[in-house]
Order: structure tokens, then C-alpha cells, then sequence
């Protein structure tokens, strides 16, 4: 069968006996490109030229002679306009029927649906919103908060809390847009918004013989601007009980719209159990590998079966929950800059962590692959495995630890901080643990006294084994005439804003540090051009990377996933270096810079217009989110350096305050 597979990164390559795939003109081969039998460009980069461009996928289709089409996570997955034009066509589409995907894709109808099929749903307006002045009134009579969301929208986009009228109407806008521009369908609907709940959602399977399964749960609450960061399946405060009344509501909803394929219910849970219908989402899953990891069931292979018309193999007694699977998505963000702030570039060394076992990543990007403006910023889905939920967490910790990415800004930091948070360790989750954890913002990993000792004693290690290899020559037979190699060192190290006195001496492979009276052991192999730095710190075992080091003594390190910045000179250079001068900090209290790469929606003031604190200046639009930018203070616009339409980097000038 020759099936083509529309996604910038089909992940489930191999399973179809003929392959081709869609792509865009590239500089390099992309990695779904190179696995293809056979590829075929449909266009130039913005998504509403190429992906989400029917006649141009319909071209590919024609050219190709596919018969099928898997459609992936996104783009046209949920479009049923897209899903009709196959039918006519003679082409399977490897999802449910249009009935099905409009149905439920309406989130305005799929909630009456529900309602219809007994489903617990969130109280709300079942219609559409026509402008701002109604959602104002709708949002009165509901009760804030409220949940503002495109109607035809999911992955989080197109969605805004609004606390007050003034949020509403703001809300209206920003939603609007993100849905006209990631769906091409404006329209939204108001609902009440829960409070602190869990967001917990169930696989389903259905076949065109009426027969359904649930697959069990997946725990997907910890999320930012409503978009998952940290899955795992089961979920650590479902009982057996709830468990079954979600999933037998989810099969229930899937029968109702004679749903055929694997899709995905999603429910709000609040602290006593109860359960809300959210939505159904009428496609893959980005985080369908930890229901596979618990089931043993192929989504993707059960999702062509159904297609060509085979009934289900399993029934509902045989579908078991077997272990326990943790998912992180690994994205090309800053998560310093409200927990993910997209971040662009080419990855100039990547190397993915397949060396440990029960360690699943799912990618489509590789060394040299560049990360762009127009898509989802995610690099890959990391996904570890484990008899246990401690077993899985720690498997994810090593995974980290072990993930080498250069040349883009990305989360690990995060990812790295929430798994061993006690919080998440606990199950004490829920929608808002990224904002009550961190209300601040996030920081990274904040040092205990015993951690900044290791990192301390690890950087200084690290400096005198560089300076032990540079004296030497690779093959130099000859005699040494030179004195007996040095055995102990004095140096200092900076921190973080600390200056330590360390004492280092040397037996083989491994140093002995003295910091603040404390002597720590560090042994390792030393491999100064491997990326990663395994070592052992008075008999624990630590994973780091070395980012960079130079000349200077400057040594950048990633330290339980974490950044750190320190500077290591001898005794002698640390004296001398007092009489360097610093470089001045930039004034940014009159600028406005972009936090991210992306394009300049709109832009709200003008050259000597007076702005007030927190007042609009521009909108940015990144992998189609909208990000508002306001001002620091009040003051006037001295210049504005951008216009709607223009491309910006990140750190580029806005807008200038007098």
C-alpha cells in the first residue's frame, strides 16, 4: 500500500510497506524526507502555502498515486474538508469519517453531543460568540473566570483565561486571531473555567464494526499557555472506579458520532473526582507512546488496520496497564521567559540519549537541522519506561542528564527541575503546578550546599585535567626534560558571584578537591571532546556537560540539567584579574527588545505617543502563539523600529522610552 503521511515529522515511519511524504524545499534533507521511499515538496515554508494547502497535498497524492493518508498530529488532521476531498478522490484516509472529525472538531457541537450521550460536561454558552461586547455579557452571566476558546481549535491554541471584562475582551481578540491563523475558523466559544484541575484524558479505539475500547488515561496536567509539557500514563489519582466510569463515557461519546480510529477524549478532573468533558481530539496524540508503552498496542498499526476495514483484535478485559511511561517534550524554547519562549537556529550538535535502555525518542529533526519561525517548536518527545513510577522518573532524569543539544536555546532545564520536584513526586499536580511552583518564574535548579560543592569540585577537575592534556603531544616518544609533573593545585573559582578557595591534588584519573574543609573525591575518564562528562563524586554518579570552556578559564556546565557559568583561574591569575575592567550593562529600562523570534502582528503606538505601565506596544506572533509586549513604565515613544509584517529576532529593538 503506498500511503503518504502529511507531517513535517511523521514519527511512525517504517510501519506502511510504501512510503512517501510530503516536504518543503529545505537546505538540508530532513530526516522524515530521508526515510521516505518517495518524497514530494508542496510548497514554500508558511504552513498556508504548503501543509495546510489541500490542493498541493492533493497534488502529491495524485502524483504519488497514494492510496491512503496518514495525517498526523496537526495540519490537516481535523479537517474535514480535507478528509472529503479523499473520499471523492478514492484515497482512505487513515482517521475517522467527516461526520465524526466535524462533529467533534466543533467544540460548540461535540458539547452537545455529549450532553446528549450522559457525559459530564463544564457548564458554559452553547453557541457562538459574535464579538467582544457579547462575550462580555456571556462571561457576566456565566460567572468568572471563564475559558475563552476557538471552536474549532486544540493543542492549546486559540485559548485565554479571563478573570475580569477587561481580560474578556482581550482574550476575544488574541483568541480570535491564533484561531483564524492556526485553523482558518475564527469563531469562539465561553465557558466556565475550573479552577486548579487536573487535565486527564482518555485513548480511545474504534473500529467500523461498532465495536470500542478505552485504553486507559494519561495524566497531561502540567502544561504552560495550556499546552502539555509532562505526560504519563496511569494517572497517580485515578482509582479503578473513576478510571472506568471516564472510560466507559469516552467510548460512549465515540459511539455516538460512529467514531472509527484512535482519538482522544480529554476531561477536566477536579480534587473530588468529578470529571468535565473538554473536548475530543479526532487524531493521533502527540503523546500516544506512553499509552503504547503500557498497552503494548501499536496506535499507529491499529489506526491503518481499522482503515482497511479489519475489526479490533482485543476487547475491553485484555487491554492491561502494564508498568508506567513518562513523556517529556523536549522544545526549542527559553524557559526562563514565561516557562517556554520559542527559540530559532540550526542544531550544530545533537545526540539523543538511545544508549539507555527502556528509553523511547521520538524525533524528526537531526545534527544540522535548523529549527524555524513556522512550526511548533518541539525538537522531540522523550518517553522513558519502568515497572514502577520511580523507576520511569529516574530513567527520565538519566535521559535528560544524557540529552546533547546545541546550537538552540531548549527546555531541559524545566523538564529536568519538574520530574524530581517533590510535588510531582508526589502527585500533588494539577493545571497550575508551573505557576504555584514557580510564581517568581522559573529559575533553574537552585544548589544546595552539597551540590554547589560538587559542581565547584567537578569545574576545577576539569580545569586541570584541560591543562595536564594541552602540555602533552599525542605519539611523543621522546624524553621529558622537564621537572616532575605537578601533583597539586591552588585555584579559585567564581560562582554564581562567590569566590572559593579550592586546593586540588591528583592520583591518576581521579582528583581530590578541598573546598571549605570538605575534601570530595572526583574520578572520570576525562574525555574532553566527548559532550557529555560522566563522573563520580565521593561514589555518586553525575552526568554533566561541558558547554564550553576557553582560555580565560570560563567553563559553562550543565548541572542536573541546569546552566551554570563559573570561572577558574590559578592563585596567581585570580590576583591579577581584580584589575580588569568589567563591561557595563545595558540600560534596558527605555528599550523594548523581542523575547523571541517570530513576526510583528501589530504594533499599538507611535512616535510621541505617551504610554502607561503594562499598556500594549506590539503583538508577536511565534509558532502561532500571539504574545502581547507592554510597557516597563511610563513614559513617551521616542522611536518605534518595527511595522506589522516584519520578521524579528530575538533581542531586536522595538520600540524606544524617553
Amino acid at each position: 500500500m503506498r500511503t503518504v503521511l502529511c507531517s513535517v515529522a511523521p514519527w511512525w515511519i517504517g510501519i506502511q510497506p510504501y512510503y512517501c511524504s510530503v516536504s518543503l524545499p529545505a537546505r538540508a534533507i530532513t530526516v522524515h524526507v530521508k526515510m521516505a521511499d518517495e518524497a514530494v515538496c508542496v510548497g514554500p515554508a508558511p504552513t498556508s502555502k504548503s501543509y495546510l494547502n489541500m490542493d498541493a497535498i492533493m497534488n502529491a497524492i495524485r502524483q504519488t498515486g497514494a492510496q491512503a493518508v496518514h495525517p498526523g498530529y496537526g495540519f490537516l488532521s481535523e479537517n474535514k474538508e480535507f478528509a472529503k476531498r479523499l473520499a471523492a478522490e478514492g484515497v482512505s484516509f487513515i482517521g475517522p469519517d467527516t461526520h465524526a472529525i466535524q462533529a467533534m472538531g466543533d467544540k460548540i457541537e461535540s458539547k452537545l453531543i455529549a450532553k446528549a450521550a450522559k457525559v459530564n460536561t463544564i457548564p458554559g454558552f452553547d453557541g457562538v460568540v459574535k464579538d467582544a461586547d457579547e462575550a462580555v455579557r456571556i462571561a457576566n452571566e456565566i460567572g468568572y473566570p471563564v475559558m475563552i476558546k476557538a471552536s474549532a481549535g486544540g493543542g492549546g491554541k486559540g485559548m485565554r483565561i479571563a478573570w475580569n471584562d477587561e481580560e474578556t475582551r482581550e482574550g476575544f481578540r488574541f483568541s480570535s486571531q491564533e484561531a483564524a491563523s492556526s485553523f482558518g475558523d475564527d469563531r469562539l466559544l465561553i465557558e466556565k473555567f475550573i479552577d486548579n484541575p487536573r487535565h486527564i484524558e482518555i485513548q480511545v479505539l474504534a473500529d467500523k464494526h461498532g465495536n470500542a475500547l478505552w485504553l486507559n488515561e494519561r495524566e497531561c496536567s502540567i502544561q504552560r499557555r495550556n499546552q502539555k509539557v509532562v505526560e504519563e500514563a496511569p494517572s497517580t489519582f485515578l482509582d479503578p472506579e473513576t478510571r472506568r466510569a471516564m472510560g466507559e463515557q469516552a467510548v460512549s461519546l465515540a459511539k455516538a458520532v460512529n467514531y472509527s480510529s484512535a482519538g482522544t477524549v480529554e476531561f477536566l478532573v477536579d480534587s473530588r473526582k468529578n470529571f468535565y468533558f473538554l473536548e475530543m481530539n479526532t487524531r493521533l496524540q502527540v503523546e500516544h507512546p506512553i499509552t503504547e508503552c503500557i498497552t503494548g498496542l501499536d496506535l499507529v498499526q491499529q489506526m491503518i488496520r481499522i482503515a482497511k476495514g479489519f475489526p479490533l483484535q482485543h476487547t475491553q478485559a485484555e487491554i492491561p496497564i502494564n508498568g508506567w511511561a513518562i513523556e517529556s517534550r523536549v522544545y526549542a524554547e527559553d524557559p526562563y521567559k514565561s516557562f517556554g519562549l520559542p527559540s530559532i537556529g540550526r542544531l550544530s550538535q545533537y545526540q539523543e540519549p538511545l544508549n539507555l535502555h527502556n528509553v523511547r525518542v521520538d524525533s524528526g529533526i537531526e545534527e544540522g537541522s535548523d529549527i524555524s519561525i513556522y512550526y511548533d517548536p518541539m525538537i522531540s518527545k522523550l518517553v522513558t519506561y519502568g515497572a514502577t513510577r520511580a523507576e520511569a522518573l529516574k530513567k527520565m532524569e538519566d535521559a535528560l542528564d544524557n540529552y546533547v543539544i546545541r546550537g538552540v536555546t531548549h527546555n531541559i532545564p524545566l523538564l529536568r527541575e519538574i520530574i524530581v520536584h517533590p510535588r510531582f513526586i508526589s502527585g500533588d499536580i494539577s493545571t497550575k503546578f508551573l505557576p504555584e511552583v514557580y510564581p517568581e518564574g522559573f529559575k533553574g535548579h537552585q544548589l544546595t550546599a552539597t551540590g554547589r560543592k560538587e559542581l565547584l569540585a567537578t569545574a576545577a577537575s576539569l580545569f586541570v585535567a584541560a591543562q595536564l592534556r594541552a602540555q602533552k603531544f599525542l605519539g611523543d616518544l621522546r624524553v621529558s626534560n622537564t621537572q616532575q609533573e605537578r601533583r597539586s593545585w591552588e585555584l579559585c573559582v567564581e560562582l554564581e558571584k562567590g569566590v572559593h578557595m579550592l586546593g586540588v591534588s591528583r592520583s591518576g584519573a581521579t582528583y581530590t578537591v578541598e573546598i571549605d574543609g570538605d575534601k570530595l573525591e572526583v574520578s572520570s575518564d576525562w574525555n574532553l571532546a566527548s559532550p557529555l562528562l560522566t563522573v563520580t563524586l565521593n561514589g555518586i554518579h553525575r552526568t554533566l556537560q561541558c558547554l564550553s570552556r576557553n582560555a580565560a578559564g570560563e567553563i559553562s556546565l550543565q548541572y542536573l540539567g541546569t546552566t551554570f557559568k563559573l570561572r577558574v583561574l590559578s592563585k596567581l591569575a585570580a590576583a591579577l584579574s581584580v584589575h580588569m575592567p568589567e563591561k557595563v550593562p545595558e540600560d534596558t529600562s527605555s528599550i523594548l527588545r523581542s523575547p523571541m523570534p517570530g513576526t510583528v502582528v501589530a504594533v499599538s503606538v507611535k512616535a510621541g505617543d505617551t504610554v502607561a505601565e503594562g499598556q500594549e506596544i506590539c503583538v508577536i506572533e511565534a509558532m502561532k502563539m500571539q504574545n502581547s509586549m507592554t510597557a516597563a513604565k511610563t513614559a513617551k515613544v521616542r522611536s518605534v523600529h518595527c511595522k506589522p509584517g516584519e520578521t524579528v529576532g530575538e533581542g531586536d529593538l522595538l520600540v524606544e522610552l524617553e
